[in-house]
């Protein structure tokens, strides 16, 4: 992936790069696929959803950062979902290749 993938949900702006995850907000964070784990839940019955990442390896978390997102986020969120599925692929495709 060589293209930057970007989206805007609540006050935070994600940017994907195929290997380095951005998220500018209130504080800007940068996660490398290959140390970090990403899980979204969701959607609650009123349709929050969490973006959840944990920094480090599985056996050894360093940090986690949680998002909350509601309904109406989510809904105006153009690119986030797509963006978070690449994040997925690429730490998936990081393991495989022996991370």
């Amino acid at each position: 992936m060589t293209d930057e993938i970007t989206a805007r949900a609540g006050r935070e702006f994600y940017t994907f790069d195929g290997r380095i995850l951005e998220v500018f907000g209130s504080h800007p964070w940068r996660f490398h696929i290959r140390n970090m784990n990403l899980r979204v839940t969701g959607p609650d019955r009123k349709g929050r959803r969490t973006v959840e990442i944990v920094a480090g390896s599985p056996e050894a978390p360093a940090a986690q950062h949680t998002w909350h997102h509601s309904a109406e986020e989510w809904q105006l969120a153009q690119g986030l979902e797509a963006l978070l599925e690449a994040v997925r692929a690429g730490i998936a495709s990081a393991r495989e290749h022996g991370a």
